[in-house]
């Protein structure tokens, strides 16, 4: 017998937690391709922002267009062209490698 399955017989619970964990990221990634195939990328842009605030627990984040664009796949004028509309519609403020949520 294989060692992994000692462990699994010698500890039921390592396998439960195992499974739990791949039960999340299947989860996280249906998310992402939910996300993808049905949000246009406006609304994924500024979910990116809430969800880097609430993880930072700050509303101002230190962060580059180039980076918002690699992490939602789009091209940096892309992100530049929305992050500029959504400055002018007070969604939030733009500095150098700066954005703030209102």
């Amino acid at each position: 017998m294989d060692k992994v399955s000692l462990l699994i017989k010698e500890y039921p619970e390592w396998l439960d937690f195992i499974f739990r964990l791949y039960h999340k990221r299947f989860e996280e990634l249906l998310e992402v391709v939910n996300s993808v195939a049905f949000k246009q990328v406006d609304e994924r842009l500024l979910d990116l922002l809430k969800v880097k605030c609430a993880n930072s627990a700050s509303k101002t984040l230190s962060v580059t267009h180039e980076q918002l664009a690699n992490e939602l796949g789009t091209a940096r004028v892309v992100v530049s062209r929305l992050l500029k509309h959504m400055e002018e519609d007070k969604l939030l403020i733009l500095g150098r490698n700066k954005i703030e949520l209102l």
